[in-house]
């Protein structure tokens, strides 16, 4: 199992990942794809790398906005995998196109 992060390294690490932020303990983003089928297939390209990883992301999509909340339940908050992850998705991001977006 992966060991809990610190808070230090959860600042330290997000510092790194541009429209991630912390909640409680997961990690949140959301992203906004130029059209539908580019935000699922946001969801089918990250998808594949959660399953590489082993590590699956909670994921809702609304039209054309992904919303994604990363954590390591088994280990009960944030792990290295979640940082990881995060920096696997806002890839596949940038690469459709699609824009982090803060929501509230």
């Amino acid at each position: 199992m992966s060991r809990l992060l610190t808070d230090e390294e959860i600042t330290r690490q997000l510092a790194a990942l541009p429209g991630w932020r912390r909640d409680g303990g997961a990690l949140v983003a959301s992203f906004d794809a130029p059209d539908f089928p580019a935000a699922v297939q946001l969801i089918v390209d990250a998808g594949d790398e959660a399953e590489q990883m082993g590590h699956h992301p909670d994921v809702d999509l609304r039209w054309k906005l992904t919303r994604w909340r990363l954590s390591t339940h088994s280990a009960g908050g944030l792990t290295q995998l979640d940082i990881e992850l995060a920096h696997r998705i806002s890839l596949a991001a940038v690469l459709l196109g699609a824009q982090a977006v803060e929501l509230t």
